[in-house]
């Protein structure tokens, strides 16, 4: 069974502060504490998730791996095979502990002259869009909001508060590693991790800054405007490059991920690029022909229903559905005759149409029967 997402158990959104996270934790446990619900196995199991959601959200690590990876970022058992710690390589923080581990950390190129963790790429965020069926066809302009890490704007990026310095971190001694010695079965080896105090930035502030308590950045939300193409289906993700979390060290920006949402439409269904319609006439449109004004994606549509024409007879109107998003081609617009049986016919009614059954012979009747077209008009008649 899948887990909840945290950011929901807490009832928060993705920017949340400390602050704000420690509020609704509070708030919730207060609320499903097992004290406050004796016997209630639903409530123990709720305060269960609201502690592990609670746990993960509030440490910055754990968090930034939840964000990246969802539950597999932040499960102690994906170490086998999971995204967080590249599995069979021990638990490695990233690719560069693990040559760091055979070639003892100076020589290989993802490090700077100190040893250093080198530039990382920020990570990639998450927003979604809503879009109209008409939008979807024709393209839109749409405001999209978010949350994204950016360099704090009070000690830009630093972590110092205003008059303080950024001294070398006495943990790792600037290296933004540590080195653990473990002893195993074959014998000695070497573990190296990203420093946990300066977080591989070799250097931390004598004097935290209050607005980012000394981690140099912040989260804060950004308004885009964003134009969507023609053609985006409903479940589609737009890339935007460069607009998501800062990168460590120097490193690019995180791209932002739009996902797309597009209401449906009463009048038609989509399948790929084609759109699908049905349109109702009366036994006498269908019988002697007509001309009909129906609904289409640019606006209405002249349609000629030629006499005769059938129940569940498809008429195609070539190029009149939607557009490819990559800028070629068009889907078709397919239209489904619906006919329907006359109710509610008054005496002069009823005769005339027996007349014209009579007319056509009673072998032709019963094989219009046997087909279910006059049986249906027979039946409404009685």
């Amino acid at each position: 069974m899948s887990k909840r997402d945290y950011y929901e158990i807490l009832g928060v959104d993705r920017g949340a502060d400390d602050k704000t996270l420690k509020s609704a934790y509070r708030k919730l446990a207060m609320k499903y504490h097992p004290d406050k619900n004796p016997g209630d196995k639903e409530a123990e199991a709720t305060f269960k998730e609201i502690n592990e959601a609670y746990e993960i959200l509030s440490d910055e690590e754990k968090r930034r791996r939840y964000d990246q990876f969802g539950h597999a970022g932040v499960d102690p058992n994906a170490s086998a095979g999971g995204y967080g710690d590249f599995g069979g390589f021990g638990g490695f923080e990233d690719v560069s502990d693990i040559f760091s581990s055979f070639f003892g950390g100076g020589g290989f190129s993802g490090f700077g002259q100190s040893g250093s963790a080198g530039p990382r790429r920020g990570n990639d965020v998450q927003a979604d869009v809503h879009l109209s069926f008409k939008e979807a066809y024709s393209g839109a302009s749409k405001e999209v909001s978010f949350y994204r890490l950016e360099d704090c704007p009070t000690c830009s990026g630093t972590g110092a508060a205003q008059g303080s310095s950024v001294s070398t971190c006495d943990t790792c001694g600037g290296t933004g590693q540590i080195r653990e010695v473990e002893h195993g079965l074959f014998g000695q080896s070497i573990r190296v991790r990203t420093c946990p105090t300066c977080k591989g930035r070799g250097e931390k502030p004598d004097e935290p800054c209050p607005t980012c308590k000394g981690k140099g950045k912040v989260r804060k939300r950004r308004t885009i405007r964003v134009n969507i193409p023609a053609g985006v289906d409903n479940g589609h993700v737009m890339t935007l490059s460069g607009e998501g979390d800062i990168g460590e060290q120097g490193g690019p920006k995180g791209d932002l991920l739009l996902r797309i949402f597009v209401s449906t439409d009463s009048r038609f269904k989509r399948q790929g690029l084609d759109v699908f319609q049905e349109v109702s006439l009366s036994f006498t449109q269908a019988t002697l022909g007509d001309e009909l004004e129906i609904d289409g994606l640019d606006g209405k549509i002249k349609l000629r229903v030629e006499a005769g024409s059938q129940p569940g007879t498809v008429r195609r109107i070539s190029g009149g559905g939607f557009p490819n998003v990559r800028g070629y081609g068009k889907g078709d617009h397919y239209v489904t005759l619906n006919v329907e049986v006359p109710k509610n016919l008054n005496h002069e009614q009823k005769e005339a149409l027996k007349a014209f059954a009579g007319s056509m012979g009673e072998k032709a009747t019963k094989e219009k029967e046997n087909k279910g077209f006059f049986g249906k008009v027979k039946d409404a008649i009685k």
